[in-house]
């Protein structure tokens, strides 16, 4: 049995659209697994999003984009 999807949040301490995000995202799991991974604790990844924050990605795709997107979701779930 293959394991389940595992998605990405990136996100930033004190940013409220990253915690709401988190959030939806963690009500709408089930079996899916979320690592959340602050952007401004790694150079790189602060410089590839800079302020562009909440961003949910299953592996390079991204889902969701500055707020929690249920139809962007909901189509990710379908096809998973």
């Amino acid at each position: 049995m293959p394991e389940p999807p595992h998605l990405t949040l990136y996100t930033r301490a004190g940013c409220p659209l990253c915690e709401d995000m988190a959030e939806q995202v963690r009500a709408r799991m089930g079996a899916h697994r979320l690592t959340e991974v602050d952007v401004d604790g790694d150079p790189s990844l602060k410089a590839r999003f800079g302020w562009d924050v909440p961003l949910l990605f299953d592996g390079d795709a991204e889902i969701c984009r500055h707020e929690f997107d249920a139809v962007a979701f909901g189509g990710w779930l379908e096809r998973v």
